[in-house]
């Protein structure tokens, strides 16, 4: 049996252990890593042979069962399925920092694979799993250069704080997702209340700091218990090919590269690179296929590196983008709104050749997501989805369900959205938008925020601000480099970041940046983030003069809506047994959509107020509860010697005794009123059962009384004569 070897280390107060050498043993490298008692199994994995891929395959998973929090999980099947969308997402998010850390040439296929054990959200399994993933490459016999940390950063009244608790979270406002190496940042996701970019680099350099920390400390262990590198074979293209496709082709190339439109360019790229295909498919025909497929695509490869090295001395030497922008420059914009008639807000959002069209669509509070994970079960009443078709490209593909891609950036977008959304309290909906991308050159995630924010606010919807999103670029040669406005497809392919930013006049909402190399010095991402608030409000100002607030109501199509709140006590009477009472109001006011919480809040949503109107009626009549000292215009319903029965309203109704029908002494009950007569009443006492004491001689003016002579006058004493 394996020795298992336990390292430990305080992360600011909190204990971080780390355990090597007894659980999958046959793997290329596995680590457990506990956070408290968070608990990630973390695994990676290597195939024997080199791919012939032109890209490399690694597969970064992330799975939460839900016997780590002590949970069975709901469905017919009880067992986990396709992965959530927080596991997809944070898989994206460890793939993304260890990626470009590979040797270039590395096409083995490398799974990395991260189980949660125990679950705890105040001790965040996520970067936990990041740490595993690092430790688990760092200590196999995988080549990685190594080792990365990530982090969680909050902010609660100013305070940075390293991996809030979820308490804090909520408090916070700035919730930022960061990684590096020892040396520099590499991957950066977050989402903040409108904060300065001085203030969100300031926590982007606070979590570096502990990311140092956490690097130097998986550094101790793979030095101790790490395997010796294993020298893998790197894929490279022979030398005759390269030179042959060089010599041939690069003229040809070069000056496609220059073309400015996007279609027309990659037409002419792919007609060259076409032909230098053809031409060596010809010539080696005597080859296996296998051999001819391997041969023929690094003959494409030579003809991107041709293009790539082209725009990279394009923009680092000559200053200027293919399209003939300057490097701080924005494609042209335009922004329309009221596109469909039906939908309840619509907005198209175009920034050169990327396309973005949103469509709001506005639900009741039940129509929220519901979201069964290893903490309580969420409700989510706003959401943003993103579809990529293949036309938006120019092609054909297989349309299936959202991959990766669509679920990342449709989260990227929701949360830059989400900071300036409503609360329930003022705007009782559930709300949806969804992105369809119509054509893309890049940056169709920023185009997406763009056009959400204009069809949120045609739709009604009460945002706190506008919100545009921009993408930076970066083309770097050792210690210079260049910073790009408004990056396009190509600019993104061949460069080394993705950096995009979110937010409104006042400050950034999210955040999202992805490089290629090994990590941003401070002045990089300080440039950077200055030069995407220029951007950003250029941006704005095209928005904002088209629709510059939210419109004061909602569409004519759109559900209207009312919230009351009732005593809980009374939920039983609105609904009734069996849910008459509640079908029978729905029937009345034309089907309208009644939603009662446990707190006895109901909510009434029509596309006709008057129907909301008349179910509030209805509903205020069934709940509605006697006050003493109001005043009520009731109907006698029945008559004894003792007093009248009245009824203020439909199914409530009290006694008026004999005594407190008049101020006069009153015979009978008769005399003052009948059966079917209207008289006002006033509530003077409701006993412990319910039961509500009425008088209507409170209700009348108390009457003057005259002043009797006495039966027998005084005599004055002076008169009096004594016989």
């Amino acid at each position: 049996m394996s020795e298992v070897r336990k390292f430990e280390m305080d992360f600011d107060g909190r204990e971080l252990v780390v355990e090597v050498g007894e659980v999958a043993k046959q793997a290329a490298g596995a680590a457990i890593v506990r956070y408290n008692d968070t608990a990630v199994l973390s695994v990676v994995a290597v195939g024997k042979e080199p791919s012939r891929l032109p890209f490399f395959p690694l597969m970064v998973m992330y799975r939460e069962s839900m016997y780590a929090a002590g949970k069975i999980p709901g469905g017919f099947m009880k067992r986990e399925g396709r992965p959530s969308d927080n596991e997809t997402l944070t898989a994206r998010l460890i793939d993304r920092p260890i990626r470009p850390l590979f040797p270039d040439g590395f096409k083995y296929e490398t799974q990395v694979i991260n189980q949660v054990m125990s679950a705890n959200s105040d001790f965040t399994p996520e970067m936990t799993a990041m740490i595993g993933s690092s430790l688990a490459l760092g200590i196999s016999h995988i080549p990685f250069n190594g080792p990365i940390a990530g982090v969680n950063v909050g902010r609660v009244e100013g305070e940075l704080i390293i991996n809030p608790t979820q308490e804090q979270t909520e408090l916070s406002d700035i919730n930022l997702s960061i990684s590096g190496t020892k040396d520099a940042i590499n991957m950066v996701e977050s989402d903040a209340k409108e904060v300065s970019e001085e203030d969100m680099l300031e926590a982007m350099l606070y979590g570096f700091e502990w990311i140092q920390k956490l690097c130097e400390f998986q550094e101790m262990i793979i030095k101790e218990v790490g395997k010796e590198k294993v020298e893998f074979e790197l894929i490279k293209i022979d030398e005759t090919i390269e030179n042959t496709v060089t010599d041939t082709y690069k003229t040809a190339l070069v000056e496609a590269t220059h073309i400015a439109d996007k279609a027309e360019r990659q037409e002419a790229i792919d007609e060259i690179t076409n032909k230098a295909v053809v031409t060596f498919e010809e010539k080696n025909v005597d080859l296996d296929k296998d051999e001819l497929k391997s041969l023929l695509s690094d003959v494409k490869s030579v003809c991107g590196n041709i293009v790539k090295q082209e725009l990279r001395r394009l923009i680092s030497e000559d200053k200027i983008r293919p399209d003939g922008r300057k490097l701080n420059e924005l494609r042209a914009l335009e922004s329309k709104i009221d596109l469909f008639v039906r939908t309840h807000g619509s907005a198209m959002f175009t920034r050169g050749e990327t396309q973005a069209l949103a469509l709001t669509t506005l639900g009741s509070l039940s129509e929220y997501k519901m979201i069964d994970g290893m903490d309580d079960i969420e409700r989510k009443n706003f959401m943003l989805h993103y579809n990529f078709p293949s036309y938006s490209v120019g092609e054909t593909g297989r349309y299936t369900g959202p991959g990766r891609r669509e679920i990342g950036h449709g989260m990227l977008g929701e949360r830059a959205l989400k900071q300036v959304m409503p609360n329930q309290e003022d705007f009782p909906y559930t709300v949806r938008v969804v992105s369809e991308i119509l054509e893309s050159n890049g940056s169709s995630s920023q185009a997406t925020i763009c056009a959400g924010s204009m069809s949120l606010m045609a739709a009604g919807v009460p945002i706190k601000a506008p919100v545009a999103g921009i993408a930076m670029g970066l083309i770097q040669e050792g210690d210079a480099y260049s910073i790009l406005t408004d990056i396009q497809g190509m600019e993104d392919h061949f460069g080394d970041m993705d950096f995009k930013v979110a937010g409104t006049k006042e400050g950034i909402t999210a955040l999202q940046m992805d490089i290629k190399v090994a990590g941003l010095r401070k002045e990089i991402l300080q440039e950077a983030l200055d030069q995407a608030k220029e951007a950003r409000l250029q941006i704005l100002d095209n928005m904002t003069d088209l629709i510059a607030k939210p419109r004061e109501k909602v569409s004519d199509y759109a559900p209207k809506v009312k919230v009351m709140v009732i005593d809980p006590d009374k939920i039983r009477d609105v609904i009734g047994p069996g849910g008459k009472q509640i079908t029978k109001i729905i029937e009345q006011c034309n089907d309208v959509k009644i939603d009662i919480e446990q707190d006895g809040t109901v909510t009434v949503m029509h596309t006709n107020y008057e129907d909301i109107e008349k179910a509030f009626e209805i509903i205020e009549k069934i709940v509605r509860v006697a006050k003493v000292g109001e005043v009520y215009n009731g109907k006698v319903t029945r008559t004894e010697k003792f007093g009248a029965f009245v009824e203020l309203w439909e199914g409530t109704e009290g006694l008026c005794h004999i005594s407190k029908l008049d101020h006069k002494h009153i015979k009978e009950v008769t005399d003052i009123c009948k059966v079917g007569d209207r008289i006002t009443v006033k509530v003077i006492g409701i006993d412990d059962r319910g039961r509500i004491d009425l008088s209507r001689k409170a209700t009348l003016p108390k009457p003057k009384f005259e002043k009797k002579e006495p039966r027998h006058p005084k005599k004055d004493s002076k008169t009096i004569t004594k016989k």
